[in-house]
């Protein structure tokens, strides 16, 4: 996979991102409601009846609203996943007018987040139940041995097999259902590992790209219950409709000043710290930054509309008192797993059930590089040209991966805000 320098040897000249939003290399002109196909699942009760909501609301005509039946769960096998879901989709874009129009998928309530590798054969599962004994008893003659006994090889010998059997699970096949469904046009690609995505700002200048018209954006519709969904959609709308108001809260781990260099973690923590001095530019609303190694506590974010911070995995931090309409992304790996299991403290199920109206996150161990880097998300959301899922996709690196938008894909929260005008120098 690529490095990080490789990566983000861009970073340091990302310092231009109020020019006009569309000399950037965009999935086109602003989305509309006609390039939306709506997917919901009728295997799941409400997730129909969500659909047409949001579809009513929004002004998207009937014919682009697709249902299928799969799983309720929140996995699902690749073989059903190609069959169930894949396939319809691709045969429904294949139909007259709608290749060429269609520009994203919402996928509804009710539908699985990830999907599973493909199966392993008879003869890969009897390899693996020969490495796993092999990593057992290496395991015992390091916890026993001598210190030169694992400095002559040991830990080396099980690091090797440790990294055969994560290769033969096929663990980097597992995949976020959206990251997948966005290459639905496209056949030529592997499913071992992530893809680079062609609209991502940071690869505009990258060769051997998918070719973007096999690329679609895709945002979530979907939550803890029905209820809270449909409370999205209404708050979605209240924002719009009167701009986004309240205060963003952005937690960096170091102080920018001493923000270390040569590393994923570092380039995140200083994107974090441009992010915050994006939407402080654009004079939309007051921002506070915690810059040192803790959390904003509980109690300390009141009336918060933007969020970006880290790290607390799995474990929600309830610091925040949420405006309708709030956008809010905890960057850490297991922050979309689940948005149904009662007991998860996940940020994104918790942010959810607490009021946001969007949020981001991974369905597992997604790398801190594969992560939306929080200035390109924030300072296009905050100019207000672009919708949710554009904003999300050109600040997105991988496709094929791990990482879910949850959100109206049009969401424009400053949209209508016309009195503080973003600062363009």
């Amino acid at each position: 996979m690529t490095g990080v320098r490789d990566i983000f040897k861009w970073l340091v000249l990302f310092f231009a991102l109020s020019v006009a939003a569309w000399i950037f290399p965009l999935p086109g002109d602003a989305l509309e409601s006609g390039e939306i196909l709506v997917v919901a699942n009728e295997n799941v009760a409400g997730s129909t009846d969500l659909a047409r909501y949001y579809m009513k609301k929004r002004g998207i005509e009937e014919k682009d609203l697709i249902k299928l039946r799969v799983t309720g769960r929140e996995t699902i096998s690749r073989i059903d996943y190609e069959k169930k879901v894949a396939g319809p989709i691709r045969d429904r874009l294949g139909q007259k007018d709608r290749r060429a129009r269609i520009r994203c998928l919402l996928i509804m309530y009710g539908l699985p987040l990830k999907i599973d590798p493909p199966m392993t054969t008879k003869q890969e599962n009897d390899r693996l139940h020969v490495l796993k004994e092999k990593e057992r008893d290496v395991t015992e003659r390091l916890n026993k041995g001598k210190k030169v006994e694992v400095e002559g090889g040991l830990r080396n010998e099980r690091e090797e097999i440790q990294s055969e059997i994560k290769r033969l699970k096929r663990s980097d096949c597992l995949a976020s259902l959206d990251s997948e469904i966005s290459l639905v046009l496209e056949n030529n690609y592997g499913l071992d590992g992530w893809i680079p995505n062609p609209y991502f700002w940071g690869f505009k200048e990258k060769e051997g790209l998918i070719g973007r018209e096999n690329v679609l954006m895709v945002s979530r519709l979907d939550g803890p219950s029905e209820k809270i969904v449909k409370r999205m959609i209404d708050d979605t709308l209240q924002a719009e409709k009167r701009g986004l108001e309240g205060s963003a809260y952005f937690d960096a781990r170091w102080p920018d000043r001493d923000v270390p260099e040569d590393s994923a973690y570092a380039v995140y923590d200083r994107s974090i710290h441009l992010a915050a001095g994006r939407v402080k530019a654009s004079r939309r609303m007051e921002v506070s930054i915690e810059q040192t190694n803790d959390l904003f506590k509980p109690g300390e974010c009141p009336h918060a509309a933007l969020y970006c911070g880290w790290y607390s995995l799995s474990n929600y931090v309830d610091a925040f008192t949420w405006q309708p309409g709030a956008v809010g992304y905890h960057i850490a790996s297991g922050e979309c797993v689940t948005l149904r299991r009662k007991n998860s403290r996940a940020w994104c199920k918790m942010m959810l059930e607490k009021g946001v109206a969007a949020t981001i996150g991974p369905v597992d161990e997604p790398y801190v590089n594969a992560f939306p880097v929080p200035e390109i998300f924030f300072g296009f959301l905050v100019d207000g040209y672009l919708g949710l899922a554009e904003c999300y996709m050109i600040s997105l690196p991988y496709l094929s991966w791990k990482m879910v938008l949850i959100g109206d894909p049009l969401y424009k929260p400053f949209k209508n805000d016309t009195m503080r005008k973003p600062d363009r120098k």
